[in-house]
């Protein structure tokens, strides 16, 4: 019984003390030592100051242009064509390429004149057929009241008699009435010759405007016609031609801010090939309809004076202007800092003002750009001190050591 007794006492499981409540106690411990680290760590980097640029903002007043609104757009020519014919024809000769200055009424191309030609000989022919038979009927005409008059003259003696007469009268009528109906035929014939010479000057294209031809479009051997036809076996022009004295801009401007536009208003334009070219410029007129797929209006922009570096197509960006600089213009208060003090936060404009040795993150209105910097319209008061160098490097409430210029 003893043996079955230690047996037993081996089989029985010894159970040990529970550790989960002290295991509990130390996650405990340790977040909150976490916790004071982290806002130990945040103490020490909010109280490291760092030096910063500041200016002092002051109210001054002004009656410069300042930029209200921008926008990109192209430049676009009021007159441009491309130059086809008014009938179709065989291209025989093209005298014009890219590039190529021509003037109002230059020939641009000829086409195939060899049935032309035949049909206007025709027609001249038939010209000169007619009035070769209204000479003849007006010769026999004459002759017709010669004999008229013999006989009126012979009747009273009672040579001729009445039937005599009659007959020479009616000679006379006849031959009146076939003379008016050929001298009508010769106007006909004369028509239909006109026809085949305006037959022959529509073979000729001549430019519609004075301008500069930008592409050609077609070569001697090829069909044309004033409608697509033949497949791609038949050109519907010949160049494009521009006429560079009407290059203007043309704008998309979003609907909600087309209030800041009006005709006549101050324009910078600068050409994307040209990024450092101020080119003056002036609102032309403001289409009076609006796009519903873009929500935009077009804005027509007119350049005060053309450079012949200012082509078609070319993108350009315009800075729409509040002021015209001129002494004429009212004065008006304005807040401006540098560019470089106001700081983009999830698209709202914020500026950091200095007060005792730490920084405050304010949002701010933002106005017209100038030469001076940005205007300020909201957030700001004179006097205030604001970081123009190093804005980007620090938070709100952080100490920073102030460089004035």
């Amino acid at each position: 019984m003893g043996v079955e007794h230690d047996t037993l006492d081996q089989l029985k499981i010894e159970r040990r003390p529970s550790r989960r409540r002290g295991s509990g106690w130390i996650l405990v411990v340790l977040l909150v030592l976490l916790l004071l680290g982290g806002l130990g760590f945040w103490w020490q980097g909010r109280g490291q100051s760092v030096e910063v640029k500041t200016i002092t903002v002051q109210a001054s007043a002004s009656n410069g242009q300042f930029t209200v609104l921008n926008a990109s757009g192209y430049v676009t020519a009021r007159r441009e064509a491309t130059v086809s014919s008014k009938v179709t024809g065989k291209i025989v000769d093209v005298l014009v390429e890219e590039g190529m200055s021509v003037k109002e009424g230059d020939v641009l191309a000829r086409l195939d004149l060899t049935n032309v030609e035949a049909n206007l000989a025709l027609a001249r022919a038939q010209v000169q057929v007619a009035r070769t038979t209204l000479r003849e009927t007006e010769v026999r005409l004459d002759e017709a009241g010669i004999e008229l008059r013999r006989v009126q003259a012979l009747v009273p003696e009672g040579i001729l008699t009445e039937a005599d007469l009659d007959a020479a009268q009616a000679e006379v009528s006849s031959l009146r009435a076939r003379l008016e109906r050929q001298k009508d035929e010769v106007t006909v014939a004369e028509r239909q010759l006109g026809v085949w010479e305006q037959e022959k000057e529509d073979r000729v294209i001549r430019a519609p405007f004075a301008g500069v031809v930008i592409s050609k479009d077609a070569q001697p051997g090829e069909m044309i016609s004033p409608v697509s036809a033949g497949g791609g076996f038949t050109r519907t022009g010949i160049c494009t031609l521009v006429d560079m004295d009407s290059l203007e801009i043309e704008v998309d401007v979003n609907e909600s801010y087309i209030n800041k536009v009006s005709p006549g208003q101050r324009v910078e334009a600068t050409l994307d090939a040209y990024t450092f070219w101020k080119i003056p410029s002036q609102v032309i007129a403001i289409i009076p309809a609006a796009d519903r797929q873009k929500a935009t209006v077009k804005v027509r922009i007119g350049f005060e004076s053309l450079d012949p570096r200012i082509l078609p197509d070319m993108g350009v960006k315009v800075a729409f202007q509040d002021g015209d600089g001129s002494e004429s213009t009212p004065s008006r208060p304005v807040l401006m800092i540098p560019e470089a003090a106001v700081v983009d936060a999830s698209g709202q404009s914020v500026v950091f003002v200095v007060t005792d040795g730490r920084v405050e993150r304010r949002a701010v209105g933002v106005g017209g750009r100038g030469p001076q910097g940005v205007e300020i319209t909201a957030g700001l008061q004179g006097g205030e001190r604001v970081v123009v160098e190093g804005a980007k490097q620090v938070s709100d409430g952080q100490a920073v050591r102030e460089h004035t210029p």
